[in-house]
C-alpha cells in the first residue's frame, strides 16, 4: 500500500534538485511517491524531473505547459498536496536532502497513533559546511507554537485522512508556520523525532535568510491568531530569543 506522497515543488532549481532526489531513492521506505511540480522553470530543472521519471515509476511530474510566471511556493505545494494518494503526506524543497531512514522511522511513528510526524534536522550552507542542528521537540501542540514555528517544513509529514483539506495558505513568507498552526488549532499533538533525519540548505539572500522581514511576518501570523497584547508579546519575544540563540 502506497505510504507515504511527497510533495516537492521546483522553480530553476537545476543545481540542486538531483540530490534532492537522489536521498530519496535512498530511503529505506520504498512504498512512496514523489509528485515534482514544477512551477515555470527556465532552466533543466523539467529535463531532470523528465528523467527521474523515465527510469522510477513512484516519481510523477505535474507541469503545466501553459504557465507563464511562477505560482509561488505555497500554491505550487497546493497541487501537490491535491493530488497526493498517500496515507502520509511530507514536503520536500528542491535544495534540501533526506537521510535513508526519514520515511521509515517517520511511517513507525504514524503507525504508533501519531497524526503529525517531524524530526531534527541540519543545517549547511551552499558549499557544504555544517552549521548545525536543529533538535526536536518530543511534542508540539498549538500554545507551542505561538512561540514561532516549531517544525521544520522539510521534516514534517501527516495522515492525509486525519486532514483531508490541509492546504497552504497563499502568502509570501512563513506560509509553512501558518500551516502547521492551522493543523495544530484543533487540539492535534505533533510528535518530533530526536533523530537528524534532514538536511536544510541555508541559500544567502533567500526570503527567509531577512531577519527583518521573518521577525515582521511572525508577529503579524501571532496577531491573526486572535492572541492577546500580551500573549502576543511573549510569544514574539520567545521566538526572536531562540532564533537568536539558534545562530550562536
Amino acid at each position: 500500500m502506497l505510504q507515504f506522497s511527497v510533495i516537492i515543488p521546483f522553480h530553476n532549481a537545476e543545481t540542486t534538485l538531483s540530490e534532492t532526489l537522489d536521498s530519496l531513492r535512498s530511503q529505506t521506505e520504498t512504498e512512496w511517491e514523489v509528485l515534482l511540480i514544477n512551477d515555470a522553470s527556465t532552466d533543466g530543472s523539467v529535463a531532470l524531473a523528465v528523467n527521474a521519471v523515465d527510469k522510477d515509476s513512484r516519481f510523477q511530474l505535474i507541469n503545466d505547459l501553459r504557465q507563464g510566471t511562477p505560482r509561488g511556493v505555497a500554491a505550487t505545494r497546493n497541487l501537490g498536496i491535491s493530488a497526493a494518494r498517500g496515507k502520509y503526506v511530507a514536503l520536500l524543497d528542491a535544495d534540501d536532502r533526506w537521510l535513508p531512514e526519514k520515511m521509515a522511522l517517520q511511517r513507525r511513528a504514524f503507525e504508533n497513533g501519531a497524526d503529525i510526524v517531524f524530526s531534527s534536522y541540519r543545517r549547511f550552507n551552499p558549499e557544504g559546511q555544517s552549521l548545525g542542528k536543529v533538535v526536536a521537540r518530543p511534542t508540539v501542540a498549538w500554545k507551542d507554537a505561538i512561540a514561532g514555528n516549531p517544525i521544520g517544513c522539510l521534516t514534517g509529514a501527516w495522515r492525509r485522512e486525519r486532514f483531508p483539506e490541509a492546504r497552504m495558505p497563499n502568502r509570501n513568507l512563513h506560509e509553512d508556520y501558518v500551516f502547521w498552526m492551522t493543523l495544530l488549532r484543533d487540539g492535534s499533538i505533533a510528535h518530533g523525532l530526536p533523530q537528524v533525519l534532514a538536511e536544510y540548505r541555508v541559500q544567502p539572500g533567500s526570503i527567509s535568510a531577512n531577519k527583518w522581514r521573518a521577525a515582521l511576518a511572525v508577529w503579524e501570523i501571532l496577531g491573526e491568531e486572535n492572541l492577546s497584547w500580551r500573549c502576543r508579546g511573549i510569544g514574539f519575544l520567545r521566538y526572536a530569543f531562540k532564533a537568536v540563540a539558534r545562530r550562536l
